[in-house]
C-alpha cells in the first residue's frame, strides 16, 4: 500500500473526533453504503464486462427481507425473528436472486444485458408497490434497526460510522482478493475475449453467474444497511431513479479500480446533501438537485470515459512527462 492510503486510513479511523454526527451519519455513511452497491456493479462491469443495472434491487431485496423476517414498527407483516436468522437469510435469498438474474443476464450481451436487468428492476419495484401481504405495498416497513449487540446502539452516528466503514473495507478488500485471484483472473479473460476462454477449456456461462453471485452478496450487505441508516423501507428505495443512481456513481467514480465507486458515492452525497441548499440560496427549486448531478455526470463522462480515476491518472501521466526520471526534477 502506498503511503498516501495509509494516511488516508488513518484519516478514516481518526474521522469521530473532528467531524460532527452529520458529517459521520449522512455523508460518510451513506458515501459507504452507496459504494458498496456500486461496488457490486463495478466489479460485473470492470472485471467481467457486464453492465447491470439489478444491484440495487437486489439490494432492496435484502433489505426488505430484514425489516420481514426481523422485527420492525409494522408488526402485522414483520415475523420479528432474532438477528442471527433474519440477516444470513436476507443475504442468502437476495444472492439466490442476483444470482438467479445472473444467469439470465448472461445469455446476452451489450444493450440486451442492460434491458433484461432494468425490466426485472422495474418489475421488482412496481411488484413491491402493489403487494400488501408480504412487502406491506406503497407504505413498505418503518422502525427497521440495526439489533444493540455487545450493548451498542449501532445506529448511534459514532457507531453506524465505524460499522459502516468495516463492511466498505471488507467490500473493498474481496473484491481486490477475488480480482487478483484464479476465478477473478479468468473472469477477466473471459471479459476479453470469452471465445478464446472457452477454447481453454473455462466454462464461461458458470464464471459470469458466479461473479453476479458474488456481486450480489455485497449488495445485500449494503441494503441491509442502507434500510438500518433510513429505519424505513418502502418501493421508492429500490425504484428505477436509485437504479439508475447506481449506475451514475459507478461509471463518475470509474469503472476499472475498485475505489472508484467511493469516489462516486461521495461525489454523489455531497451533491445530494449541499445542492438543494446551493439552488435554494440562489432562488431556484431545491428539488432539482438532480439537474445538477446529471450535469455533473455528463461533464465526467465527456471528458474522461474512465471517471474521476481516469482524469487523475492522466494528471499523474502528464506530472511525470514534465518530470526528468533521472533527477526527478522538471524539465
Amino acid at each position: 500500500m502506498p503511503p498516501a492510503l495509509w494516511v488516508l486510513a488513518l484519516l478514516a479511523l481518526l474521522m469521530p473526533a473532528f467531524a460532527n454526527n452529520f458529517i459521520l451519519f449522512q455523508v460518510f455513511g451513506w458515501t459507504f453504503i452507496l459504494g458498496m452497491i456500486a461496488l457490486s456493479l463495478m466489479f460485473l462491469a470492470g472485471y467481467g464486462g457486464m453492465v447491470s443495472l439489478i444491484q440495487m434491487t437486489v439490494a432492496g431485496l435484502a433489505g426488505y427481507l430484514v425489516a420481514i423476517l426481523g422485527p420492525s414498527g409494522t408488526e402485522q407483516v414483520s415475523l420479528g425473528l432474532p438477528w442471527w436468522i433474519n440477516i444470513p437469510a436476507a443475504v442468502l435469498i437476495a444472492t439466490f436472486f442476483g444470482t438467479l438474474v445472473g444467469a439470465l443476464a448472461v445469455r446476452t450481451e451489450g444493450i440486451y444485458t442492460i434491458m433484461i436487468t432494468l425490466a426485472i428492476a422495474a418489475a421488482f419495484f412496481y411488484f413491491t408497490r402493489q403487494n400488501y401481504t408480504i412487502f406491506n405495498g406503497y407504505s413498505g416497513f418503518s422502525l427497521v434497526v440495526p439489533p444493540q449487540l455487545f450493548g451498542i446502539d449501532w445506529r448511534q452516528p459514532v457507531a453506524f460510522y465505524y460499522l459502516t466503514l468495516g463492511c466498505a473495507l471488507l467490500s473493498y478488500a474481496a473484491v481486490v482478493y477475488v480480482a487478483r485471484s484464479p476465478f477473478g483472473l479468468a473472469l477477466q479473460g473471459v471479459r476479453d475475449n470469452a471465445r478464446r476462454m472457452a477454447a481453454l477449456g473455462y466454462n464461461v456461462v458458470w464464471h459470469r453467474i458466479l461473479a453476479y453471485g458474488f456481486a450480489a452478496v455485497i449488495a445485500s450487505f449494503g441494503g441491509i444497511l442502507l434500510v438500518w441508516q433510513n429505519a424505513q423501507i418502502a418501493p421508492g428505495t429500490a425504484g428505477l431513479p436509485a437504479v439508475i443512481d447506481i449506475l451514475v456513481i459507478a461509471v463518475v467514480g470509474g469503472l476499472r479500480h475498485p475505489v472508484g465507486p467511493f469516489i462516486g458515492a461521495f461525489i454523489y452525497v455531497l451533491l445530494s446533501s449541499f445542492a438543494p441548499d446551493i439552488l435554494q440560496a440562489l432562488g431556484l427549486a431545491p428539488d432539482r438537485f438532480k439537474l445538477i448531478v446529471g450535469i455533473g455526470f455528463l461533464a465526467v463522462v465527456y471528458f474522461s470515459p474512465d471517471g474521476v480515476l481516469g482524469l487523475w491518472e492522466r494528471a499523474m501521466a502528464r506530472r511525470r512527462n514534465r518530470t526528468d526520471p533521472l533527477t526527478g526534477l522538471p524539465r
